[in-house]
């Protein structure tokens, strides 16, 4: 499918659940239309492969047979069920029974079953429970089907979902769907879910022309970022992934490059957009062994497997992305002072704990690797602990590159943010600063970055230009920032306002001249009118 058909499916799935979320709030509803996009996509991933699987096997249905291949296959060798359930969790990682099918639920969903609901409730608790072999426990958590919102009796909410799902099936069977098309479809739901959401959007969606800039930034080669996209990562980790979409940003550039990715991390605190994660990654067709999203705490560290205090065994990454929660409030207690992420560097303070996501990333950094966080403005100048911990960066030499983004970019905010771009051993005794901070185009709702515009970010980012790009880039020495007292506010290095022109005071003065002898000429001529009419001249 071409890009102007995933867009149109996108839009189209969006109208559908514009006009039937009804009353709705659209943080709700999300949840459910994502799901359903969810199972559809298991479905027919699943039923590929038992096509695959069975061969001349695989039945061709008769109408009122059976509502999927699948099921009658089920009905008609019973004692083959298990040994060929074990082939698909060996191929697919996964197995749904045919009552859970897609196929089967449009079908009841279309003839207005009563007993759709029910048969979703089972279907959402097996896929939690059995098909992946308890790996995705409580993934449709936020899924409540008896919900008052969907009607206050069961035979209203099962109408309520006999239409919705028609309505998506209707929707999808307008377009030819693949593993892509749908993931894009899925992310484009997202995206328009976001706008809806205001403020609540930043807790699971970076825009993703954002998205664009990080993950190409991660790929190139850490050390030498002007020979190209580097040709493994062998891990990434986001700590803040929300729905998970610059971490497949970042596997989509490398597949794209002729590069390979190897496993990917992430870690949520917010239990829904945990389960958007997982199934984002699922419907994007990354299987479940090449992906780990821990549902948990970043600041506190709840993460077992990173807390291993053995150096030698802690796991660290090639490149680590976060767009975390801007000047998130904490409590961090005094043992955080010993904590290994901030024993050397110093804790953030309760007001503001940007520094301690920092932190937290750049501990699990390989030596060679490269950090791409996003962070307010506050971060580059703001002083007390936080002034000590950019001092400490600085000295070290992690802070790399420092890149100014326009303000409105966000559905959360409208503040101006930067991207601070980090690593442990960098070659460059200087400090990259762009300022694109005045390169976007202008939005109603929000501000965009146009593809020229993020072009010229990672090319400037890429070629580290040695000679000054005239009010939008700079190496800054070390010595310079040491002078401005370790503060790194991007408009002290790299102004965005223009000059003021050079005033010619003689032209002035000749222009004042020719004004005046207009002015002398102007009366002459008025004063003559005067004089015809018998009125006495301006002196």
């Amino acid at each position: 499918m071409n890009d102007k058909d995933q867009k149109e499916l996108g839009k189209t799935l969006w109208s559908i659940a514009d006009q039937l979320r009804g009353a709705m709030n659209a943080d709700d509803f999300r949840d459910y239309m994502l799901s359903f996009l969810f199972l559809r996509y298991l479905s027919d991933n699943y039923e590929a492969a038992a096509r695959k699987e069975l061969g001349s096997d695989y039945p061709n249905l008769v109408n009122g047979e059976a509502t999927t291949p699948l099921q009658l296959w089920y009905a008609q060798n019973e004692g083959d069920v298990p040994q060929f359930e074990q082939q698909m969790r060996r191929k697919v990682h996964y197995v749904i029974k045919p009552d859970y099918l897609w196929g089967h639920i449009v079908f009841l969903a279309k003839s207005q079953s009563d007993e759709l609901l029910n048969t979703l409730q089972r279907g959402f608790k097996y896929i939690e429970e059995d098909s992946f072999e308890s790996k995705f426990q409580g993934l449709f958590s936020e899924i409540n089907l008896a919900s008052d919102k969907l009607g206050r009796k069961y035979s209203d909410r099962n109408a309520k979902l006999c239409a919705v799902i028609s309505d998506i099936a209707g929707g999808m069977a307008l377009f030819s769907t693949d593993s892509d098309t749908l993931g894009d479809a899925y992310e484009y739901l997202i995206g328009q879910f976001a706008a809806g959401s205001g403020k609540k959007a930043g807790e699971f969606y970076t825009p993703q022309q954002i998205s664009n800039v990080l993950s190409a930034i991660v790929t190139l080669d850490s050390q030498e970022p002007s020979t190209g996209p580097r040709s493994k990562l062998e891990s990434v980790f986001d700590f803040a992934c929300g729905s998970g979409s610059l971490l497949l940003n970042i596997r989509h550039r490398m597949k794209e490059s002729g590069g390979t990715i190897g496993k990917i991390y992430g870690q949520e605190y917010n239990v829904t957009t945990y389960n958007l994660a997982r199934m984002n990654m699922l419907l994007h067709g990354v299987k479940d062994t090449e992906f780990e999203i821990w549902h948990g705490d970043t600041l506190a560290n709840d993460w077992d497997w990173l807390r291993e205090t053995n150096p030698a065994k802690r796991p660290q990454f090639d490149a680590v992305v976060a767009n975390p929660p801007f000047s998130y409030r904490w409590e961090p207690g005094e043992a955080m002072a010993q904590d290994m992420r901030f024993k050397n560097h110093g804790v953030a303070p309760k007001s503001a704990a940007d520094f301690a996501f920092l932190l937290h990333g750049l501990h699990y950094l390989k030596d060679d690797g490269v950090m791409a966080i996003i962070l307010p403005h506050g971060v580059l100048f703001r002083g007390g602990k936080e002034a000590d911990i950019r001092t400490k960066l600085i000295t070290d030499g992690h802070i790399d590159t420092v890149i100014g983004l326009p303000a409105n970019l966000f559905y959360s905010t409208g503040i101006p943010v930067c991207i601070l771009v980090l690593k442990k051993c960098k070659k460059p005794d200087d400090i990259l600063f762009i300022n694109a901070a005045e390169h976007f185009i202008k939005g109603t709702r929000q501000n965009q970055l146009g593809r020229e515009h993020i072009a010229k970010i990672i090319e400037t980012y890429r070629q580290r230009p040695e000679s000054p790009v005239e009010r939008y880039a700079r190496r800054v020495p070390m010595q310079e920032i040491i002078d401005n007292d370790y503060n790194l506010n991007i408009s002290r290095y790299v102004s965005t306002s223009e000059a003021e022109k050079e005033i010619q005071l003689s032209a002035v003065h000749a222009k004042l001249e020719a004004i005046q002898l207009e002015i002398v000429e102007a009366k002459q001529h008025y004063n003559a009118f005067l004089a015809e009419l018998g009125v006495e001249p301006l002196p």
